[in-house]
């Protein structure tokens, strides 16, 4: 254990998330999508894991130490559902709180269609796969930056 650092981020994690730079992208991802084929395709080139919790809880855990971009204007997005792009299940308004709580104000997630996000997904510098068993519970999130201390 480490004092300050969320206990579902596991050294892998860790790694990763340092190891990214300001533009780069992670998937968080639920147990349904194709997780292993496509992060065999990113820049990390494998899987990392935050097994046990749905993806709203790992990216509870990932926001309390990832910046999401300030340059862009939709550091956060989601996978549409298939033949109702604009319709929000539960699982996608839970992470839009925790967005919202982990930014500090109102951050609306974007959008990306099906088939889009799988492409995306494969440019991503990783994934994480969650153990989420809700259908369309996964998202993509930009890294921004840390501004210097004054």
């Amino acid at each position: 254990m480490l004092k300050s650092i969320h206990p579902l981020l596991n050294a892998d994690v860790l790694y990763a998330l340092r190891a990214m730079g300001h533009g780069d992208e992670l998937v968080l991802c639920d147990a349904n999508f194709p997780a292993d084929s496509v992060a065999r395709q990113t820049t990390l080139g494998r899987l990392l894991r935050i097994d046990g919790v749905g993806t709203t809880e790992a990216a509870r855990a990932i926001l309390s130490v990832l910046p999401l971009d300030e340059a862009v204007d939709d550091p956060a997005r989601r996978m549409e559902i298939m033949g109702q792009p604009h319709e929000i299940p539960p699982v996608q308004q839970e992470m839009q709180r925790e967005i919202d709580a982990a930014e500090g104000r109102a951050r609306p997630l974007g959008s990306i269609e099906r088939f889009a996000f799988y492409e995306a997904a494969r440019r991503a510098y990783c994934v994480i796969a969650t153990g989420e068993r809700r259908f369309y519970g996964c998202f993509i999130f930009k890294k921004g930056v840390l501004a210097p201390q004054a």
